[in-house]
């Protein structure tokens, strides 16, 4: 089994004896600003080498998209096609391999449906959030894979709490024409001060995607607030480094 001593495990997986999913934490790696992508392979290579170490996996087990804020979903097939760029989610039905995203306030999603055995990983910040990237996930789960939405489990990952995530016009604008049910997670604070709240919002996406809600968790960990164990953008700034969110079949 994979080590269990510095990663942030989903209580709602723990059913389940056929996936692990993960969220690495500011323990979990012998780096202080970890990233898992990059131009050059100085950047991530020793991060990934690590992880896998700490998951009992391979370096090529592990899949990471070059993230742009995008709804872009591709399907993991192995051996794996080229390139992931441009990318912001991720699904398969293979085994052994581990979806990965990397997050510092945004929002890392996994998906699994154990009737069909199908996973995914997904990147959701404010973006791509209102862009309903998560929708387009549980979407290609079903005409891929023939995945029913009353059969996904899904859990929210640590990133940034709707009491510190203060956003402008144009954030609250286009939750208010995407989103189902937007109220719920656009908040006005006395000062008049907004705030958006992603957690709620993707929970919103997730039941109007057909989601049981007692098989969504909320992981409730901001990551601006725990300082001492995630990495958050908005506080330390946007070279900051960057935890990884990953779940794989087994």
């Amino acid at each position: 089994m994979p080590d269990h001593i510095h990663l942030k495990w989903y209580k709602i997986f723990q059913q389940f004896n056929n996936i692990i999913a993960f969220t690495t934490t500011k323990q979990s790696l012998q780096t202080s600003l970890p990233r898992f992508t990059g131009d050059k392979e100085t950047i991530f290579g020793e991060n990934r080498n690590q992880l896998a170490r700490l998951l009992r996996i391979n370096e090529n087990q592990l899949f990471f998209p070059r993230q742009t804020h995008s709804n872009c979903v591709a399907e993991i097939h192995n051996p794996i096609q080229s390139g992931l760029q441009n990318i912001d989610a991720l699904v398969t039905n293979e085994k052994a391999t581990c979806l990965c995203v990397q997050t510092a306030d945004c929002v890392p999603i996994l998906l699994f449906d154990p009737v069909k055995n199908v996973i995914a990983a997904v990147h959701a910040g404010w973006r791509g959030t209102v862009s309903l990237i998560l929708a387009k996930s549980i979407q290609m789960m079903h005409e891929n894979y023939g995945s029913t939405a009353e059969n996904i489990v899904a859990a929210v990952g640590p990133s940034i709490s709707p009491e510190i995530y203060e956003v402008g016009n144009e954030v609250i604008k286009a939750a208010e024409v995407a989103l189902p049910n937007p109220s719920a997670s656009i908040l006005v604070r006395p000062d008049g001060k907004m705030h958006f709240d992603l957690w709620q919002a993707n929970r919103e996406i997730l039941i109007h995607c057909g989601l049981d809600p007692k098989k969504i968790e909320i992981s409730g960990e901001c990551s601006f607030k725990n300082e001492s164990k995630y990495f958050s953008a908005r506080r330390d700034g946007i070279e900051t480094g960057r935890m990884a969110t990953g779940i794989m079949l087994v």
